[in-house]
């Protein structure tokens, strides 16, 4: 059960924040529509909760295998060789996000001004901005996790938006043939 809720722990955080800002601009519509006031300090924690819900979601779609990629070289190559070519473009990712998380982790926790607060809310920005490490941090570990799954334990990982046409082809042939 831990487990199960540790592995999806992006797709929880992205549902709460999603349902968050959402709600909080519902008010803030209705509020300034129906009442003629509105609240500042809604409009600034929307932004920040849409923020940290498209940093999370990034590293969601890690663990999904669901990020963009360049395949079309693939289709002149064995099956067999690409999730290898795939993993050794990982590194080139893997490397750019401990980077980031070292000069993120920095920025946050060594360089920003403890008197640097958000306009409305009145929170140090250091703990908006400590999605950055968090989050790349997140996302580093879910590319090994893919990795582990592709290589070591043979899973066939694939993008749960990639459509394959072939299988839509047999599948609307099939129907046709009842």
């Amino acid at each position: 059960m831990f487990w199960k809720f540790l592995d999806n722990i992006e797709s929880y955080i992205c549902r709460l924040l999603l349902s968050g800002f959402v709600i909080l601009l519902f008010v803030q519509i209705v509020s300034r529509e129906v009442f003629g006031h509105s609240f500042s300090w809604i409009e600034e924690l929307s932004v920040y909760m849409f923020v940290w819900f498209v940093f999370f979601g990034a590293s969601y779609a890690a663990l999904k295998s669901a990020h963009n990629r360049v395949t079309f070289q693939f289709k002149f190559l064995p099956d067999r060789y690409i999730k290898y070519i795939e993993a050794f473009a990982d590194l080139f990712w893997i490397f750019f996000n401990v980077y980031f998380i070292w000069l993120a982790y920095d920025f946050v926790f060594n360089r920003m001004n403890k008197f640097w607060k958000s306009q409305t809310l009145g929170v140090e920005m250091k703990y908006v901005y400590m999605v950055l490490p968090i989050a790349f941090t997140l996302m580093t570990i879910r590319i090994l996790q893919v990795n582990y799954k592709k290589l070591i334990k043979g899973e066939d990982i694939h993008d749960p938006d990639q459509i394959d046409l072939d299988e839509i082809k047999a599948a609307t042939e099939a129907e046709r043939g009842k």
